[in-house]
């Protein structure tokens, strides 16, 4: 498997800041994508359309350790981004250590900053910078699909975990 596309920070910045000179559209979102699902793979589909190129931020084990707690990561760092570098859709990935992506956005200043559409405008990270320097912020709608031969339900890793501990503790 090749990971050329999971690039170190610095080497993300110049990324970004070439395929910008050269008049691309980046489109950029972040997460834990602990275990991947068709949720994670649907809306990255669709956040790549928003542009020429996306670079998808992922949070680093500490930092989700510090969001979702200490049985969290499932799937180490490095795994986690060497997945998501192999989706078609997707054309870069970085990961990061703080527990949100603030300065990487700040720094980054994509065209497009996609989050999940559960998010409150006032509480989208980097919100304020992207759309200071011209850029716009995309919400997408949850995926919802039958999990587990359940009811629809929106797709998320937590909710997959939770179900998975449910059947292994009948």
């Amino acid at each position: 498997m090749s990971t050329e596309n999971v690039l170190s920070l610095e080497r993300a910045y110049r990324w970004v800041d070439d395929l910008k000179a050269r008049g691309r559209r980046v489109v950029f979102t972040n997460g834990c994508f602990d275990l991947l699902h068709p949720g994670h793979t649907r809306y990255l589909a669709a956040a790549r359309q928003l542009g020429d190129a996306l670079i998808v931020a992922v949070n680093s084990d500490r930092s989700v350790r510090g969001l979702k707690g200490p049985g969290r990561p499932i799937v180490p760092q490095d795994e986690r981004a060497e997945v998501l570098a192999a989706l078609e859709v997707v054309d870069a990935v970085t990961i990061f250590d703080e527990p949100t992506p603030q300065k990487v956005i700040a720094r980054m200043l994509p065209h497009v900053l996609v989050k999940g559409a559960g998010w409150a405008p006032d509480d989208i990270v980097g919100r304020a910078e992207v759309e200071a320097a011209g850029g716009c912020v995309v919400l997408i709608e949850p995926i919802r699909a039958e999990t587990f031969g359940g009811a629809p339900e929106t797709l998320s890793t937590s909710a997959l975990i939770a179900k998975a501990r449910q059947c292994f503790t009948r």
